[in-house]
């Protein structure tokens, strides 16, 4: 029993590293060569975007060829240092700031005003989109086609009503309206609609084609990004980071990851009914879901003819064409999310992207747990609570493994003294004095693996809870108590695995020890807290706190069990 005792102890360990590496391998940012990346929004032009097949246009007097020759430089066209000139159009809502550019009528700047950077008294809100300092990530829009406005490389500008936009007391919504009409008379209208409580921008192209001549158009939807790592990223130890990168929905796959480095070793060319394109990092995702007719056609790529040179990515999605005739109007229209990662409100937008909540292969338990966290810190007010909650809930299922776990380790000490004894008698012949002790469990029924199945149910439990710890923005910044102030990131001063490891040392000095141990693996046994001490510090501290407690509860049912159990012996002798 010590040995396969040691053994799972072992295993407990290795399991953890694995845990580790995994975390690293699948979440830390991508490698890239960063080139400096000028103020210049001019510096991130992509590539031309792949030819489209005649079958995507109807049958017209305008030509392929003419719809081929009028495609523009770049479909993401960002604008030159001019543009940073003009007046931007500021948007103010109960949750969310924004800068619009009037040149391309683009996001340079998204604040989320509920989410502060850091836990600093003078912290800032969170800034998602950015074009400073360095640091590059835009939500771009636009048309092209006959006459468009990013249509040929050109920069057009947008002209609004106002400079300044707020979302008053009593309004649900409130609306932007920027305006261009080209030289043929045909009116282009950008319009951004933002809501009360959420992080849903609703973009719309309304096209009057006012002029003599039919026109085909097409919207599309980007993220362009820097390969650099967010700044002000939480860790959770070891330079340990979530995963930041592209990902992506088509009518195949409902979500699929693509970091950097895949991008930059094999662009994404993919038509695709539906879909929906998103960059990700720790807690938050940005991402475009076009709304288009469930026939029609999207591209999502990711070709930009700068990547591993300016240290930029890019992914878009292309709508079909639409042809407008003279007197007649056309909508295209998008729908762009910039906030936290909430499942419930990214299950709504679109199918398939409250999947960037990723909670890994163990998804199937960490959305339980997380449901119970959620759930509990409903009536605790207090995630640290929840999680202790959710500690007792699990062990109290557990319940009978862990009533048969001690109960055989009560019995595995009363046959210390015969155990010691069989030793003896057959000193070095360890197959005999096996073969003995086997039959001896098998007479007295006890299984000397009866304690290691608790611990092999609870290793899942552990790692799902782990990626919901990490994943779960609810847990960003949430405080326990004292000096425990954000429950998603180690302990500052490393007290919750100082006590859970002097709480694993307890309980194994409260399991039997047996003679037939060897030197070695008693050594291994008794390092054994320590190690998993040291791993335990670069752990979340809601981890930490979970397995502190799983440890107390433990410690107390085994003391109750085996209590129960020695008065059961005591009432057989009387007897």
């Amino acid at each position: 029993m010590e040995s396969a005792r040691t053994f799972l102890l072992i295993l407990l360990a290795f399991l953890t590293f694995l845990l580790y590496n995994a975390w690293t391998e699948q979440h830390a940012p991508a490698k890239t060569n960063q080139a400096p990346i000028e103020s210049s929004l001019g510096a991130l032009e992509a590539q031309n975007p792949p030819a489209d097949p005649a079958s995507n246009l109807p049958v017209s007097s305008t030509t392929m060829d003419d719809i081929a020759s009028q495609t523009p430089e770049s479909q993401a066209k960002v604008q030159s240092e001019a543009v940073l000139k003009t007046q931007p159009v500021e948007v103010v809502t109960d949750t969310l700031k924004v800068l619009i550019s009037p040149a391309g009528g683009n996001l340079v700047s998204a604040e989320l005003l509920n989410f502060k950077d850091s836990l600093e008294k003078d912290a800032k809100p969170l800034n998602i989109l950015e074009n400073r300092d360095g640091r590059v990530f835009l939500a771009l829009s636009g048309l092209y086609g006959t006459g468009a406005p990013d249509q040929d490389g050109k920069v057009v500008s947008y002209q609004s009503e106002k400079s300044h936009y707020q979302l008053e007391d009593g309004e649900d919504q409130v609306t932007v309206n920027l305006r261009w009409t080209n030289d043929q008379g045909v009116e282009y209208t950008k319009q951004l609609t933002f809501y009360r409580g959420q992080y849903l921008i609703e973009t719309k192209y309304i096209v009057s084609n006012k002029g003599s001549e039919r026109i085909a158009n097409r919207m599309f939807t980007a993220l362009k990004r820097d390969t650099l790592p967010v700044a002000n990223q939480e860790t959770s130890g070891f330079g340990m980071q979530s995963f930041v990168g592209p990902a992506y929905s088509t009518d195949q796959s409902k979500y699929e990851k693509y970091s950097f480095e895949d991008l930059s070793e094999e662009p994404l060319n993919i038509k695709t009914k539906g879909g929906w394109v998103a960059i990700l990092q720790h807690y938050f995702v940005t991402a475009w879901v076009p709304e288009t007719e469930e026939t029609a056609e999207n591209l999502i790529d990711t070709a930009d003819k700068n990547l591993g040179k300016s240290g930029l990515a890019q992914i878009r999605i292309t709508q079909d064409w639409q042809w407008i005739d003279p007197d007649q109007s056309a909508t295209f229209s998008a729908k762009l999310y910039v906030g936290p990662k909430i499942q419930d409100d990214l299950e709504q937008i679109a199918e398939g992207l409250e999947l960037t909540v990723d909670y890994g292969f163990l998804w199937w338990i960490g959305q339980p747990i997380f449901a119970l966290l959620t759930f509990l810190q409903g009536f605790v007010i207090n995630w640290g609570l929840a999680i202790i909650c959710v500690t007792i809930a699990i062990k109290m299922l557990l319940y009978p493994l862990a009533r048969a776990q001690y109960r055989s380790f009560a019995k595995m000490r009363l046959l210390q003294p015969k155990l010691t004894a069989m030793k003896e008698r057959y000193g070095d012949d360890r197959q005999q004095f096996s073969m003995k002790m086997m039959e001896l469990y098998k007479k007295e029924k006890v299984n000397p693996l009866g304690g290691c199945f608790p611990l092999l149910i609870q290793m899942p439990v552990f790692i799902a809870l782990y990626w919901v710890l990490m994943e779960s923005v609810e847990l960003r910044h949430a405080p326990f108590m004292l000096w425990i102030d954000d429950l998603a990131v180690k302990d500052p001063y490393f007290v919750l695995p100082l006590l859970m490891g002097a709480s694993m040392y307890l309980m194994q000095k409260m399991q039997p020890a047996s003679p037939t141990m060897d030197p070695m693996q008693q050594k291994m046994l008794q390092m054994m807290p320590v190690f998993m001490t040291v791993f335990f510090v670069f752990f979340p501290a809601g981890l930490v706190l979970y397995w502190l407690m799983n440890n107390l509860i433990s410690i107390a049912q085994q003391l109750y069990i085996t209590n129960q159990f020695n008065k059961e012996q005591e009432a057989k002798t009387k007897k």
